[in-house]
């Protein structure tokens, strides 16, 4: 009998052990599939607040649907401080002078055939609305969070040797990305103009990215950073392809908290119904073929005392409110031109993403990617040559950077590189 008795006392017990273990499970289980009905329900209403009821939509030849949005209902009146805002429908001044729309335009019929986006061979918006990328649920699942879809990783900033480390400890360019560029410090900027040639570089991990741009920065390389960026970019992450994208950036905290790519959040407010933030560009330039430009200014309204943005010789895009800075309310300290990647080092080695074109400068016209007609805007008003342009680069063996000046292209350079090679390991 007490044999017996022990027998059915151990049962119950390894029953209970069962019983508990398969309820762990179950909880368990509970736990692990909660989240991602939270984060569905966060991604949802991350999607609702972004997409805006579209007067008509239109559909790309890329897989892109860009909806035409009503101009007062854009993301940017989102943010609190911009819910009673009057729109600004033109800059009071522009580089050289009184803004003029007369004067602008037959420069920019001479340019607009030169200028495309993919979209537009399916139609193109009404007046009084912008067209938006319309953000799709995949789109967002490829951030690493919802709060982190639309934004670049803090550090991404390129900080030439001149700038002392000792104002930020924290601030290297250990962050992954890696970058080639030339610049100019030491005075009060108001703006920045170059022409760039566009090309679809090679991108080797999803979650790298190849960009060439301009950025008009203001404050230390710390916590309280300020830049306006904007150029074009191959990133398969933030758009879901390996398509070359127009795109603009912003923050005012070294990319901690604040801004975004293009319309992502609430802070540029776009007035023009023709380009799209973040759309294809077409055609990219081609080796010892074709090479294709774009144009971009970026400018301070110094009345108003906005940033503005204009793409080619006659789109201007839109603008920053001042009120979204600290540093860059009054003036830039330093303008910086050029390629951006993420180096993610996969296998232990170096990236083999391509910065511009993907050779080194060097190589020159028709086979390397180049910025030409580099200039400032000064506080009277004026694009000027820069003075004393410097260069930077982490890495001159992976991607390089080059400077020169002719009577055509002012103060130009070459730069890129092919990223990984036998000099790059």
């Amino acid at each position: 009998m007490p044999a017996a008795h022990v027998s059915r006392s151990s049962m119950k017990i390894v029953f209970l052990l069962f019983f508990v273990f398969f309820l762990d499970l179950a909880l368990l289980s509970c736990a692990r599939q909660s989240p991602t009905s939270r984060q569905k329900l966060q991604v949802h209403k991350h999607l609702k607040r972004l997409n805006k009821p579209p007067v008509k939509s239109i559909e790309s030849p890329d897989g892109d649907i860009i909806d035409c949005v009503h101009i007062s209902h854009q993301p940017a009146f989102d943010h609190p401080f911009l819910k009673d805002h009057k729109i600004q429908m033109r800059p009071n001044y522009h580089p050289e002078g009184l803004y003029d729309e007369n004067k602008m335009s037959t420069e920019s019929k001479d340019r607009e055939n030169n200028i495309h986006q993919l979209w537009h061979v399916n139609g193109m918006c009404p007046e009084d609305t912008i067209p938006i990328r319309r953000t799709k649920e995949e789109d967002v699942l490829r951030a690493s969070s919802v709060k982190m879809h639309g934004k670049k990783k803090h550090k991404s900033i390129a900080v030439p040797r001149s700038i002392p480390k000792s104002a930020d400890p924290n601030i290297d360019n250990e962050s992954g990305h890696q970058h080639a560029i030339a610049y100019v410090e030491g005075d009060r900027y108001y703006g920045a103009k170059a022409t760039m040639n566009v090309w679809e570089p090679k991108i080797q991990q999803s979650n790298e990215f190849s960009l060439s741009q301009i950025w008009i920065l203001g404050g230390s390389f710390g916590q309280d950073l300020n830049s306006i960026e904007a150029g074009w970019q191959v990133s398969p992450d933030l758009y879901g392809d390996n398509n070359t994208r127009l795109f603009t950036y912003w923050t005012s905290d070294a990319y901690q908290a604040t801004g975004c790519y293009n319309l992502l959040c609430s802070g540029f407010i776009q007035i023009n119904s023709n380009i799209a933030m973040g759309a294809s560009i077409s055609p990219v330039s081609a080796f010892r073929n074709s090479q294709y430009d774009i144009s971009i200014l970026v400018w301070k309204d110094q009345k108003e005392g906005n940033w503005w943005m204009q793409f080619g010789n006659g789109y201007v895009l839109g603008y920053w409110p001042s009120f979204l800075f600290s540093y860059l309310a009054d003036s830039a300290s330093m303008i910086e031109w050029g390629g951006e990647v993420v180096n993610s080092e996969p296998d232990g080695h170096h990236t083999s993403t391509q910065m511009g074109s993907g050779r080194f400068p060097e190589e020159g016209f028709g086979k390397a990617s180049y910025f030409r007609n580099i200039q400032v805007v000064d506080k009277e008003n004026n694009l000027k040559s820069p003075k004393d342009l410097g260069t930077f680069t982490e890495q001159s063996n992976c991607y390089d950077v080059q400077t020169g000046s002719n009577s055509d292209w002012g103060h130009y350079f070459y730069y890129g590189g092919p990223g990984k090679n036998p000099n790059c390991p």
